[in-house]
């Protein structure tokens, strides 16, 4: 219980990024809530997968709170949502059969290059073809299969791809972060499974343990998200298109430049 307050402010923390981005959450967990559980004591072979499963299941809610949030101002594109999250959970589970045949340290570094070029992009703001618009049905399940597949392929939320493919087909920035926060529900269903299935029987876990899901930090991070997650919504319906946009170019190159350090 003494750890419940730490739990409650990494949630606060959570809950405004996931409002004000769109993005899970999982990138900002996982670090800090690694080192809480190994202070804790908690196993230290298992204290990463236990951070990244609890990560994973807090995504479930906090993306629904973002979601909900902007979709209260109109900031979720739903035909959006609909058509590319059939590719997300086909690409998902593309991605773990094909994790086990491929190098993922490889396949991260061509990652890490990608979300760099999407920030530069981004930070320059480079304006796509004004005629270029969302593609059809089979245009989004491609583009959510790859979304999906690297998202399980490397072990980061699809926020990272999601907003600037949409960006790419001129949907504006505000609606682009809402319709991210949507997404990112199916993609936290599937990694969420995956880490209560794969911890389901390893031995040596901690009490409130279910599979690689600590339910005491889950429940305190997700109560906290899922109060600031509309507070995020509400400064990025405030914030200027522009200025968001390069605010997202900047956290895409902490997501690289952490992917880039995990590589070293």
């Amino acid at each position: 219980m003494e750890w419940l307050a730490a739990y409650l402010a990494l949630g606060a923390c959570v809950g405004v990024f996931a409002g004000m981005f769109g993005i899970g959450g999982g990138m900002i967990v996982v670090p800090p809530l690694a080192l809480m559980l190994e202070a804790q004591g908690l196993p230290r072979e298992h204290v990463l997968h236990l951070a990244v499963g609890t990560a994973m299941a807090t995504i479930l809610f906090t993306s629904l709170s973002s979601a909900r949030a902007h979709a209260a101002r109109g900031g979720v594109r739903w035909e959006i949502a609909r058509r590319i999250t059939p590719g997300i959970i086909f690409g998902g589970i593309v991605g773990a059969v094909v994790a086990n045949y491929l190098s993922t340290r490889t396949l991260a570094v061509y990652f890490t290059a990608f979300v760099f070029a999407m920030a530069v992009n981004m930070a320059l703001d480079l304006r796509p073809k004004p005629s270029r618009q969302p593609p059809g049905a089979a245009g989004m399940f491609a583009a959510g299969t790859v979304i999906g597949g690297l998202s399980s392929l490397v072990a980061i939320g699809g926020t990272v791809m999601s907003v600037p493919f949409m960006i790419y087909c001129n949907v504006p920035i505000i609606q682009a972060v809402g319709t991210a926060a949507a997404i990112g529900f199916p993609i936290a269903v599937g990694g969420t499974i995956g880490y209560l299935y794969t911890g389901w029987n390893a031995s040596g876990l901690p009490a409130w343990s279910f599979g690689f899901v600590y339910l005491p930090a889950l429940a305190g991070i997700t109560i906290a998200s899922v109060l600031t997650a509309p507070l995020g919504a509400w400064l990025a319906h405030r914030v200027p298109g522009k200025t968001l946009k390069r605010i997202f170019a900047g956290l895409l190159f902490l997501v690289a430049a952490r992917m880039m350090v995990g590589l070293w």
